[in-house]
């Protein structure tokens, strides 16, 4: 099965440049490859050297205010194989509106909705067209696709040339396409409240950019390294509202049956599966609250939580650690209400039920 990240990108990427005449140019790039079939029987230092071919971009400047400050902003989305046959993008306009914010957020030059959604769609068709995609196996459909595979397409900005403590005015747009299997590994499932910080108000936190992820990365590997899966924020102001996971939007369900979720500000990402779930939820008549969520109500009267992301999908929480203390929801298995929308949200995505909100997008 495909792990949740890898760095077995396609052979296609797309790059535009807003250059000096405020244009953005743009081209698709084919780097080197074999067929998949001969890619999987070449020996690990044959595959290597030309993965590593496909992931160098020497026309890219190494000194700029990307890698000197983290001064970029990225996208996460996902296509699709169907039960058709076909491949099919998950609400990738709501990922080019996204990105768009958080250009401007960063005060660049914000990239067009409509060019995010074409180059997307053409990655995908050009790797298809060169054998790179997964194709649909009804197997998924016995665990709710937890073990689906899906193409999982990278966008990200990258700046011009510069040292100093500068914005960027000229930057390029790069999409990059890998295998994707699931995210978290199975077996554990435990969440811990980390004391750091994640995001301040009047900050980058709802912005998606590469800088914000710094202490959310180390806060992982924390709570991992003291046998959790997952390290949750609060607010950085009074350090007792529940805000998000590592990477990704959560929520809980309470002992009167209603979903409660964070509510949106400027210290919290706004999420396309938090916001797909909430319509979910609503559609089944589950009572929904985008509020403030306080970590003490969620320790004494939640009986769900689970997590949602582009790479966590819909993912339960079995317990989460707070002060010494440790609430286990639904005696450590996942939910009814959980497997309800985690099940809805991939039968729309892999084409098992029909999608009546329009959210997929053929390539």
């Amino acid at each position: 099965m495909a792990k949740g990240f890898t760095l077995e990108t396609y052979p296609w990427v797309y790059i535009a440049k807003y250059n000096e005449d405020e244009v953005w140019t743009e081209e698709f790039i084919e780097n080197p490859h074999k067929t998949p079939a001969e890619e999987a029987a070449m020996s690990p230092e044959e595959l290597t050297a030309i993965l590593a071919k496909r992931n160098s971009f020497p026309q890219l400047p190494l000194v700029n205010y990307t890698t000197q400050y983290g001064l970029g902003c990225f996208e996460g989305l996902k296509a699709f194989p169907q039960k058709d046959g076909r491949l099919r993008l998950f609400r990738p306009d709501e990922n080019g509106a996204r990105m768009s914010a958080s250009m401007e957020g960063l005060m660049m030059p914000s990239f067009p909705v409509d060019k995010f959604l074409e180059a997307s769609k053409q990655i995908v068709r050009l790797n298809q067209d060169c054998g790179f995609f997964p194709e649909y196996d009804s197997e998924w459909e016995k665990n709710n696709y937890i073990a689906g595979h899906s193409i999982y397409l990278r966008p990200f900005t990258y700046s011009e040339p510069g040292i100093g403590l500068g914005v960027s005015k000229h930057p390029w747009v790069i999409i990059v396409a890998t295998p994707v299997g699931a995210y978290f590994a199975p077996g554990n499932s435990k969440a811990v409240v980390t004391n750091k910080s994640r995001a301040t108000p009047n900050g980058t936190g709802w912005i998606k950019c590469s800088s914000n992820y710094v202490v959310p990365i180390l806060a992982k590997k924390e709570a991992m390294n003291n046998g959790f899966m997952e390290a949750i924020f609060l607010d950085s102001t009074e350090h007792k509202y529940v805000e998000e996971g590592s990477s990704c939007n959560i929520f809980f369900k309470l002992k009167n049956g209603t979903l409660i979720t964070p509510e949106l500000g400027d210290t919290i990402l706004p999420g396309i599966n938090r916001k797909s779930v909430i319509t979910l939820a609503s559609d089944m008549g589950i009572k929904v609250e985008e509020r403030k969520v306080p970590i003490n109500e969620v320790m004494s009267d939640a009986v769900e939580a689970f997590v949602t992301g582009t790479a966590a999908g819909v993912s339960y929480l079995e317990s989460i650690t707070y002060m010494e203390k440790t609430t286990v929801f639904n005696g450590g298995k996942q939910g009814e209400l959980t497997t309800d929308l985690q099940k809805k949200l991939k039968d729309i995505q892999y084409g098992a039920i029909a999608d009546e909100r329009n959210w997929m997008f053929d390539i």
